[in-house]
């Protein structure tokens, strides 16, 4: 129990017993001649008047049992002045308290949650660092960036790393294929060079600005408290909410900002690693602070999902605290894909299928949903023109609304642009992608197969 809460309590308690005395008092002068000789409150809490006749009066229960805080009791109150005008006696000395048990120290203002949730993300991020040696010049250089555990086998030391492609791909480098060929990881805790562990390039896409790295039989991670991050769906994320950018910010190792989702989905244009072709990507945006090193780094939210890769910041002098990440529901594709199409093949981008037509937003609104008290925007998804070689040339038409996209067990209700553009890259040779569109009020259902005529490297 508080101490300030005791001394309200007994402040009231006592205001009460005056307020009781003084009412009393008036009302016995008026009555007899008798007088109040002593008052007293027993162990009860109850109010005992004794008389100079030599008789008492319980007047009942007036205030609580004793506080448990151990605070010691307040002076008692001095005694009103009775009938013939002597002035009452003083009140006795409250009783100790007994000591309060000890409490739990707990974290103010949700700083707690924010913790353990970068706490859990520590556990999944890695810093890298990258080797080469321009083909121009002969000269050996490096470059940090940052990434996520996304898969581990803590038995075998085996994981599989997602990261950006700009961390490990240099247009300048002496690489056939200008992937750095020297690869290292460090978990969090662990940054010296004599736990450095290995890493390969699996696979990747510049158009996503995404990559894969493979690691095996790692000691440091056999003996590590690693362990995979867990995926949020990033079309769940309503803007305001938490954002923890966990990365290598100036290769000075792995640390952590905070921040909130400014906005859940937009377009950026850049150019790609290449250094020459310029690359529209799908973005969330936040105000948490990222740097030169955060790339490749995962964003979490309030309880350690990760919900992005950070690959982008806007730099000016005059603006502040705008950063990017890759949406987590682009980056499981994206990994399932390379993982799918890559692991232990001649392959090492990205295959994305292509049903052959294009969409886009009729209209876009602002929407409050009561049960939830956000704000989300919802859109029209139509069809505009679909390619003479599509599979669907004869099924959907121009104006079409989408309005559900199946792809074996992923299945979208199609309220923005990107759910159906991201739904799409978890297409596969075989797999069944099934549209139900509406035309004139009228919905409609359309299965088409995918074939390697379809797919292409991206």
């Amino acid at each position: 129990m508080n101490s300030d809460k005791i001394l309200s309590k007994l402040i009231i308690a006592l205001t009460l017993l005056l307020a009781i005395l003084t009412i009393f008092c008036s009302c016995d002068a008026l009555l007899s001649s008798r007088s109040i000789k002593n008052t007293t409150i027993n162990s009860k809490g109850e109010l005992i008047v004794y008389y100079t006749d030599g008789t008492y009066q319980n007047l009942g229960q007036v205030v609580g049992e004793d506080g448990k805080d151990g605070n010691d009791g307040l002076n008692g109150a001095t005694g009103a002045t009775g009938a013939t005008g002597k002035p009452g006696l003083d009140g006795k000395d409250g009783k100790d308290g007994v000591d309060g048990t000890d409490g739990v120290i707990t974290i103010v203002g949700g700083d707690e949650s924010i913790a353990l949730a970068t706490s859990k993300g520590l556990r999944s991020a890695v810093s890298i660092i990258c080797k080469f040696t321009n083909a121009t010049t002969g000269q050996n250089y490096a470059s940090a960036g940052a990434g996520v555990i996304v898969d581990f086998d803590k038995t075998t030391g085996s994981a599989y790393v997602i990261t950006n492609y700009h961390v490990v791909y240099d247009h300048r480098a002496s690489t056939n294929d200008k992937i750095s060929d020297e690869i290292s990881v460090y978990i969090y805790g662990a940054e010296y060079e004599n736990t450095a562990v290995a890493a390969t390039y699996l696979g990747g896409t510049m158009y996503y600005d995404l990559a894969v790295l493979e690691i095996s039989d790692s000691d440091v991670l056999k003996n590590s408290d690693v362990t995979a991050a867990s995926f949020r769906s990033s079309s769940e994320i309503v803007v305001g909410e938490d954002a923890i950018a966990i990365g290598n910010p100036n290769g000075e190792g792995i640390s952590a900002t905070c921040g909130i989702i400014s906005k859940d989905s937009e377009y950026i244009e850049m150019l790609g690693a290449d250094n020459q072709t310029a690359v529209e990507y799908r973005v969330m945006r936040v105000d948490t602070a990222v740097n030169s090193g955060n790339s490749g780094g995962g964003l979490f939210d309030k309880n350690g999902n990760l919900i992005g890769i950070v690959n982008a910041k806007y730099n000016d002098t005059e603006v502040e605290n705008i950063g990017y990440a890759i949406p987590s529901d682009i980056v499981n594709a994206v990994y399932n894909n390379i993982i799918y199409h890559c692991d232990g093949i001649n392959c090492t981008t990205l295959q994305r299928t292509l049903l052959g037509i294009t969409v886009s937003t009729n209209d876009s609104a602002g929407v409050f949903d009561p049960d939830t008290g956000y704000m989300h925007i919802q859109e029209t998804i139509i069809v505009g023109e679909v390619n003479v070689t599509s599979p669907a040339l004869f099924d959907l038409q121009q104006n079409d609304v989408i309005k559900t996209i199946t792809i074996g067990e992923y299945s979208k209700t199609v309220t923005r642009l990107f759910h159906l553009i991201d739904t799409m890259l978890n297409a596969k040779i075989g797999d069944t992608i099934t549209l139900v569109i509406e035309r004139n009020g009228v919905e409609l259902e359309y299965s088409y197969i995918v074939t390697s005529s379809m797919v292409v490297s991206y």
